[in-house]
C-alpha cells in the first residue's frame, strides 16, 4: 500500500532571489546551492530563474518532510538535478538521504515571468 507521507508547496517571486543575489552575491549561493547547482544555473541564460526553481523546490520539499528551515534541514543535502530531457529530480545527501532512504519523492516546478513554483509529494510504499 502506498501512503502520503508528505506534501509541499512554494512560490516565490524571481526578483527577491534576485534582490538576495545582489544583496549578499556568492555568500547567497554558496549558502543554498550545490556547486552543480551553481553551475548549472549560471550556465543558462535567466539564471536567476533556475536559482528561484530550485529554492522554491527546496522550500517545499522542507515543507513535506515537516521540518521548515529548522535544524534538521540543511539547504545543500538536497540537490535538483534535471534528465536529459528537463524533468527535475531530487539528489540527496547527509541527514536527508537517511530520512529518505525508503520514501519516493516527486518534484514538479513551474514558471512564469516573474514567479516560481514547486510542489512535492513524499510516498511511503
Amino acid at each position: 500500500m502506498i501512503v502520503i507521507h508528505g506534501i509541499g508547496v512554494d512560490i516565490i517571486e524571481i526578483e527577491r532571489i534576485q534582490q538576495s543575489i545582489d544583496d549578499y552575491g556568492h555568500q547567497f549561493l554558496k549558502k543554498l546551492f550545490t556547486e552543480n547547482e551553481i553551475q548549472y544555473c549560471n550556465a543558462k541564460q535567466f539564471p536567476t530563474q533556475h536559482f528561484a526553481a530550485r529554492f522554491a523546490a527546496k522550500e517545499a520539499l522542507s515543507k513535506a518532510i515537516s521540518t521548515g528551515w529548522s535544524g534538521e534541514f540543511e539547504w545543500k543535502n538536497v540537490e535538483i538535478v534535471n534528465s536529459p530531457a528537463g524533468k527535475p529530480d531530487f539528489v540527496f545527501y547527509g541527514h536527508t538521504a537517511k530520512v529518505l532512504k525508503d520514501q519516493t519523492v516527486f518534484l514538479s516546478m513551474s514558471h512564469s515571468d516573474s514567479t516560481v513554483i514547486a510542489f512535492v509529494i513524499i510516498e511511503t510504499k
